[in-house]
């Protein structure tokens, strides 16, 4: 039988609710072994948490003569695991009785994996909002509280720091913006001709500020302007120099320079080399999946998702290698058109 190729649970009753047919599938999650001929609340044990059955809950057979189906409804099987279960209520026309009823069942697994997403969504959000926030609350109440006491220098601290956690804060808020339209599709770019020298250069310079850490700009030729949205892909640098500091060690090296010619397609090669341990061929794939972290100073797991994003969205490629001084090398092929996706 065909239907016993599906992945879904069927099961088929007639007019009267008598069971027809029932697939492989609805026999595995049911429990049943022989089902046709049965009445249809016999074969269908479904409950929902209050212990009441499918058949008593939906009542097919009854309602209104327009009534084509049942919703989407989480239920229970006999072992206890959830199952999605929809049905479909056919009539000959509106004059008749329900002619048949055909209900179908598929693993809630799914939605499972959606919920512990949407979990692990909220606790990245409350963790990496508390810190900021912490920082910004202490200070400002110090600055309540001691304001006559402090001396200007320790206020332009405090203000200053504020500022930069105020900033954090921002752009946190960007990247789950972005990363929920990207997933959507509905991300907005705004390419146009850029420098790619200028905007790299003030993230490398914004970054150094905040670091003891030596964070170099490298150019190697003459670089032919990008078709991107600077916006972007200064987000994009921000986040792979960070990362950089965050997981390697020593010195962050940005190096852009022209692609070669046998590239895909004309633009600038932009190379972000770090000193740390790199990251093994094993895992490079699950470094671009949301809520993916690795070592003890992991960050919200969103990063480098939403930098493959926007290189994607721009019509470029990204490749993770080794870097020769050991650590992780990330290659960006920004192109010099616009190459969006259509």
């Amino acid at each position: 039988m065909a239907l016993d190729d599906l992945p879904d649970g069927v099961v088929v009753a007639d007019v009267d609710g008598t069971v027809t047919l029932v697939n492989a599938e609805a026999r595995r999650m049911l429990g049943v072994a022989e089902a046709e001929g049965r009445p249809l609340a016999d074969v269908l044990t479904l409950q929902d948490q209050g212990g009441n059955s499918w058949c008593e809950r939906n009542r097919p057979y009854e309602g209104l003569a327009t009534r084509t189906g049942v919703p989407e409804q989480s239920w229970l099987l006999p072992s206890g695991t959830e199952v999605l279960v929809t049905a479909r209520i056919h009539r000959a026309d509106l004059d008749s009785d329900v002619g048949r009823v055909v209900v179908s069942m598929r693993s809630g697994r799914w939605r499972a994996r959606l919920d512990r997403e949407r979990s692990d969504l909220v606790a990245t959000v409350a963790h990496e909002l508390r810190s900021p926030l912490t920082g910004v609350k202490g200070f400002v109440q110090a600055l309540l509280n001691r304001w006559d006491k402090l001396t200007d220098e320790q206020k332009r601290l405090m203000l200053t720091t504020v500022h930069a956690d105020a900033d954090r804060l921002s752009r946190l808020i960007a990247e789950l913006l972005d990363v929920a339209r990207i997933d959507t599709g509905r991300l907005s770019l705004h390419p146009r001709p850029s420098d790619i020298e200028v905007l790299s250069r003030r993230v490398v310079d914004s970054v150094a500020a905040g670091t003891a850490r030596p964070i170099e700009l490298v150019v190697d030729g003459d670089l032919a302007p990008v078709a991107v949205d600077p916006d972007k892909l200064t987000q994009v640098v921000t986040n792979l120099v960070e990362n950089g500091l965050r997981h390697g060690e020593g010195a962050v090296r940005v190096t852009l320079a022209p692609l070669p010619g046998y590239a895909e397609f004309p633009g600038v090669l932009m190379t972000v080399d770090d000193e740390g341990e790199g990251i093994a061929p094993e895992i490079r794939r699950r470094v671009f999946t949301k809520f993916w972290r690795h070592g003890q100073r992991a960050g919200s797991g969103l990063g480098m998702y939403l930098v493959n994003g926007l290189v994607k969205a721009h019509g470029g490629t990204l490749t993770i290698s080794d870097a020769p001084s050991g650590g992780a090398r990330i290659e960006i092929a920004w192109p010099a058109e616009d190459r969006r996706p259509d």
